[in-house]
């Protein structure tokens, strides 16, 4: 609780300077980019979160793998969290910039779950419905799951369309159990 008001405080730090200087999409893509490389690389997480780890290999890390990469502002931010001692909070920090700069922008995350990866044409079809449907921009994040069989599930906010087959088949299934239909043999 304490480290996520913290991260928190930073991301709204980080995103008042990106303001100031006309750079918090640059500095949402690097959050992004630190957000899902962390995730993707649990010995990068494991090497952050070390209390063995000097703070300064941390940072020599962190430089090898995102300078040149990523703004001189969020370059900035792994100079602050170390002289802080906090580098661990990296990638809380970067979660919470992304969804309080997704509040800034009015732009939602919509989730959709197909049984396929989307292409680029269905994609940009489901992003118009999005902007039809509540008025508001949205990123689209796709899970596959071939478990719904065919068709999708669409998350915006607290609004969910599922439109999968398993769903159907299920819905199906429920009125053949309640129905008192009787084959004549």
């Amino acid at each position: 609780m304490k480290d996520s008001r913290a991260a928190l405080r930073y991301a709204k730090a980080i995103l008042n300077l990106a303001k100031d200087t006309k750079d918090e999409s640059a500095v949402n893509k690097d959050m992004q980019l630190i957000s899902s490389t962390i995730a993707e690389n649990n010995e990068l997480e494991v090497v952050l979160k070390s209390p063995v780890i000097k703070a300064a290999d941390k940072m020599k890390v962190l430089k090898a793998m995102f300078t040149g990469k990523v703004d001189n502002i969020t370059l900035g931010l792994f100079n602050l969290l170390q002289e802080n001692k906090r580098i661990a909070m990296l990638a809380p920090i970067a979660k919470q910039y992304t969804i309080i700069f997704d509040f800034y922008k009015h732009t939602q995350v919509a989730k959709v779950t197909t049984a396929v990866p989307l292409t680029k044409e269905v994609e940009a079809l489901v992003l118009a419905k999005i902007v039809a449907l509540t008025g508001e921009k949205a990123n689209l994040e796709n899970e596959v799951n071939p478990a719904i069989l065919g068709g999708f599930i669409l998350r915006v906010g607290d609004v969910q369309y599922d439109a999968s087959i398993s769903n159907h088949l299920n819905e199906l299934k429920k009125e053949f159990d309640n129905s008192h239909y009787i084959p004549k043999i």
